[in-house]
């Protein structure tokens, strides 16, 4: 089997692993991005799963581990606690998961909003184009913000940027970080002048 082959399998055998749970979850970061057409590469998965109860959390461990995707770390269930991220690995493809744990009432909607597309012939369910800008702006790294602008410059009429100004502004009100809607604006106003 091929790198590439083994990869796809391993973002397949997640997406039915996380089907299987039966909590909302969905695929968000750089194969969410790839899915809606932009030309990049990434060598893990990032997901969200809604958890109204930390209590669920060892069950939602064993199912992954049960369908072949194990902790990366020893104390996994501790840190995910912490964190608020589960970190793991689908053994036999070796492709990481980063399983963020959702309960914030954007991330219920960008949930509720969450759509079918195509990632190398597999079928998974990912963020919608608006919400994965939001979750990029939160993250803001230089890699978050190319996809941002790689995003709205494929999908303008996908994005209500009004809706999508005023989230990142509520994050980084959260955040108390006043950088990330200076950040947008500049990617906005680079896109218009093109």
């Amino acid at each position: 089997m091929s790198k590439g082959s083994s990869f796809a399998s391993g973002v397949a055998a997640i997406q039915a692993a996380l089907d299987a749970l039966g909590f909302p979850s969905m695929i968000i970061g750089g194969i969410a991005v790839i899915a809606h057409g932009v030309a990049r590469t990434t060598a893990d998965v990032d997901a969200t799963l809604w958890l109204d109860d930390d209590g669920d959390l060892p069950r939602i461990v064993a199912g992954l581990e049960h369908a072949g995707i194990e902790p990366r770390i020893a104390d996994v269930l501790t840190f995910a606690r912490t964190s608020r991220v589960v970190l793991l690995r689908h053994t036999e493809s070796n492709v990481p998961l980063d399983l963020s744990l959702a309960t914030l009432p954007f991330e219920r909607e960008a949930l509720e909003g969450a759509m079918e597309r195509s990632f190398a012939g597999v079928s998974l369910r990912v963020a919608s184009v608006e919400a994965l800008i939001i979750y990029k702006m939160v993250a803001a790294r230089p890699r978050d913000l190319d996809d941002v602008e790689q995003l709205l410059a494929r999908h303008p009429s996908e994005v209500d940027l009004d809706r999508v100004r005023k989230t990142i502004e509520q994050f980084s009100e959260l955040l108390e970080d006043s950088t990330r809607p200076i950040l947008f604006a500049d990617i906005t106003r680079r896109l218009r002048a093109k």
